[in-house]
């Protein structure tokens, strides 16, 4: 396997599958508890998240009839795709689970105020996985706490930087 060098001489990382992240998700949520879960997709949809053409912001996750689905998530079309069937972006997945672990979930999310809320998805030796999370929703005042916390830190680090 060969390296590539840029024009300094130093090597360059070689960039693989994209990593997309809710990030209103750790905004909005306290997260208890993560899980890494399996995705049903088809090929098009496959290459879609590849280049990056999803959005988890107002997706979730629900459990029905012990299953587990991922509602609200946007793949948008693969443009280059060579089949007529045409794939509602905004069609509910299944997520693959064990049964015993829906069963956690499903205790999890019986109690008041925790839903499941998809974190990033990334891809594990070619295969798309769902990261989940059992979360507890913020109260304003939990956000504006978190957001003043950030910025004492941010300008810390630029102290200590500069």
């Amino acid at each position: 396997m060969t390296s590539r060098k840029n024009k300094k001489g130093a090597k360059e990382k070689k960039s693989g599958p994209p990593k997309i992240l809710n990030r209103k998700a750790r905004h909005d949520y306290h997260i208890l508890d993560t899980m890494e879960v399996g995705l049903i997709l088809k090929g098009a949809e496959v290459k879609s998240i590849r280049e990056g053409k999803i959005s988890l912001k107002e997706s979730f996750a629900k459990i029905m009839k012990d299953e587990l689905w991922l509602i609200g998530c946007n793949i948008t079309p693969y443009k280059n795709q060579n089949t007529f069937e045409d794939i509602d972006p905004l069609r509910s997945r299944k997520l693959l689970l064990h049964k015993r672990q829906i069963e956690k979930l499903k205790e999890a999310t019986a109690e008041k105020g925790l839903a499941l809320v998809p974190l990033k998805i990334y891809f594990t030796r070619g295969v798309a996985k769902l990261e989940l999370g059992v979360g507890k929703g913020k109260k304003l005042y939990d956000k504006r706490e978190d957001l003043k916390r950030k910025d004492a830190k941010r300008e810390m680090d630029r102290e200590l930087k500069g």
